[in-house]
């Protein structure tokens, strides 16, 4: 992607299923577990950068012994630099104490981290300062070891207010006004609950401490998530631990944000992406299974597990943009989608381009591109062999043409290489744009200057500033006739308020087009009468009823909106021609048919909250307000 963003966190999950022993004769260390789950992190890394952090709990250690470990980091590499640390720990531990290496019972009286449920997290932080209290999993404590919880997730709640206001309403008195802690305060308060009804029920049949093992056996999980999450509004796949040793994941009612799991006799595995499950525990894809919308898989203290519903499903949504471009295409799906997404634009590309194939160049922006570069020669290929088989079979060739017929592929180059080494913000703000345009390199001599098109695919347009920043600039310098500019993802018009980073409707330059069509058109009086139905709508409570913001798009079509964005990004002093083709909503669809969410193409949010977010930041963009509206 030319322009980053900031998206969805990654989690994780390990449950060991058998005595702690176990795994220490038959894998011959202590930390197959730490191994194990430093391999799920380090796979799923793409899904955050800033920060990360780990959690473990014991089983059945004496009272007076400590049982959670938590370790959190926002290094330059967090996921490496937690496992040193807990690998330092140990080792440290051990030293002088080297015959109880291999003693299960020694090693969790006196070793942290030596524990049966683990818990890492993933973070990209799309708001808040990069500071390690901001860096999950956050903890829960209590003397009860049935009321401490840790809680990690990756999601964003669209009404953050109402629960904050819901937390203060029970007697709380929340320390920050964030939905990581609304969310763990919610669930916390109705975990305590559960014990409370639990302790009435058995109080006066058993004593302590025997009372604290009955209250453990017979806590509802499902309940509390019931009672806590009911009134959510976003997406999320959370993790969580109890400090008795139950655990959970618990994924949203509309499937917006992902989460995998997969179990043998000796583990249960959880986590964001598939290929990372794949990896770490070299199993088959068809043994990973996916939680469902609605429900949490819940994994009791005895490592028994099961999916159970806490919320009603609604149509699943499940985010599409995970599979254009945030998850790794090392999944055969996310593969196969991305090169489909890439063939489905090459009548597109085509008309543009004038079928002119022998003056036209094929590249692609690195790397997150390059699958649907695949896709697109895949269908080049498609396309000249009906070619061919229409010109033999009405036998109008010479022999020195169908040579040439025969023999013609389409012109591939790698243009683009971007060095990930320099750095852009060790400059001052008026030499930034100078250095920005150097972040990407090209291939020089290959383009033939005057004549040649050049055809480059992204995954997706966002702001557009790279472009023009940078590849719009860069590709110039060759000297083709034509650059065209392709996304495999659709127009983005909309906010996101379920993970992405991407909440200012005036970042978008599929908005900024429409801004400017309404402008040529003299339409501007539509902006009034959005933003008054957007206050209006606030004003009444009613915000979450309908998206107003469509209206802004209605009078245009696909195609001048895609013109507009190529006026828009194409620097002035430019001397080849612009053009910007993006996918379609209909054939994102055909290629990703299972992950139908696409609110911020079409506006069509899939909770109620959206609509809310997208009105909001309307609101603040007629206002003048850079803030965000969640």
């Amino acid at each position: 992607m030319s322009d980053a963003i900031k998206h969805e966190c990654g989690i994780a999950l390990i449950r060991l299923r058998k005595p702690y022993q176990y795994y220490i004769d038959k894998y011959k260390t202590p930390l197959y577990a730490a191994r194990k789950l430093y391999l799920l992190m380090n796979k799923q890394v793409n899904r955050g950068q800033d920060g990360a952090g780990v959690a473990n709990i014991k089983l059945d250690v004496p009272p007076g012994h400590r049982y959670i470990s938590r370790y959190r980091s926002v290094e330059q590499q967090p996921v490496t630099d937690i496992f040193e640390k807990i690998d330092k720990k140990v080792r440290k531990a051990l030293k002088g104490h080297k015959e109880f290496a291999n003693d299960a019972h020694w090693l969790q009286e006196n070793v942290a981290f030596t524990g049966e449920v683990w818990m890492g997290h993933l973070r990209y932080g799309t708001h808040g300062a990069n500071e390690i209290e901001n860096c999950h999993p956050m903890l829960r404590q209590s003397n009860w070891r049935s009321r401490n919880l840790v809680v990690a997730g990756n999601f964003n709640m669209t009404n953050v207010d109402e629960l904050f206001d819901k937390l203060v309403s029970l007697g709380q008195h929340p320390k920050e006004y964030v939905d990581t802690v609304t969310v763990m305060e919610k669930i916390g308060h109705f975990l305590d609950e559960e014990n409370q009804r639990v302790f009435d029920r058995f109080k006066g049949i058993y004593e302590n401490p025997d009372l604290s093992d009955i209250i453990e056996d017979n806590l509802d999980l499902q309940r509390v998530l019931h009672r806590s999450c009911r009134d959510f509004d976003g997406g999320y796949a959370m993790v969580g631990m109890t400090g008795y040793g139950a655990s959970f994941v618990a994924r949203d009612p509309a499937g917006i944000r992902p989460a995998y799991y997969y179990a043998d006799d000796e583990v249960v595995v959880v986590a964001s992406e598939k290929p990372a499950i794949k990896t770490a525990f070299n199993v088959e894809y068809n043994q990973i299974q996916e939680v469902q919308p609605g429900h949490a898989l819940i994994i009791d203290k005895y490592g028994e597990y099961g999916e159970y519903e806490f919320r009603k499903p609604v149509e699943k949504k499940s985010c599409s943009f995970e599979r254009i471009y945030f998850s790794r295409a090392t999944d055969p799906d996310i593969y196969n989608e991305r090169k489909t997404l890439g063939k489905l634009l090459i009548p597109q590309i085509l008309k543009e381009i004038d079928y002119d194939l022998e003056n036209t160049v094929f590249s692609y922006i690195p790397n997150t591109a390059e699958t649907a570069f695949f896709g697109m020669v895949e269908g080049l290929e498609d396309y000249l062999a009906k070619q061919r088989k229409k010109a033999i079979m009405d036998g109008i060739l010479f022999e020195q043409d169908l040579e040439r017929l025969l023999t013609f592929r389409p012109r591939i180059e790698k243009l683009v290489s971007k060095d990930v080494k320099l750095r852009t913000f060790i400059t001052d703000d008026a030499h930034r744009d100078d250095m920005v345009s150097h972040v990407y390199d090209t291939t020089f001599e290959v383009i033939k200057k005057g004549k040649d098109n050049v055809v480059v695919v992204d995954d997706s347009i966002v702001r557009g500033t790279t472009l023009e920043k940078s590849i719009l600039r860069m590709l110039d310098r060759l000297g083709p006739k034509k650059i065209v500019i392709v996304s495999s993802a659709p127009q983005i018009r909309f906010p996101d308020c379920y993970g992405i980073d991407m909440s200012k409707p005036k970042e978008f330059v599929a908005f900024r087009a429409a801004l400017e069509l309404l402008k040529d058109r003299g339409l501007e009086h539509l902006l009034d009468e959005v933003y008054a139905q957007c206050v209006a709508s606030i004003e009444t409570g009613n915000a979450n009823a309908d998206n107003y913001v469509k209206a802004l798009f209605d009078p245009f079509t696909h195609e001048e909106l895609s013109r507009k964005v190529s006026e828009i990004i194409t620097p002035p002093e430019l001397k080849a021609e612009v053009a910007v083709i993006y996918q379609t909503v209909e054939n994102l669809h055909v290629a990703c048919p299972n992950h139908s969410g696409d609110w911020y193409f079409t506006g069509n949010y899939p909770t109620p909250g959206g609509n809310k977010v997208v009105n909001k930041s309307f609101v603040n963009f007629m206002e003048g307000k850079l803030v965000r509206a969640y």
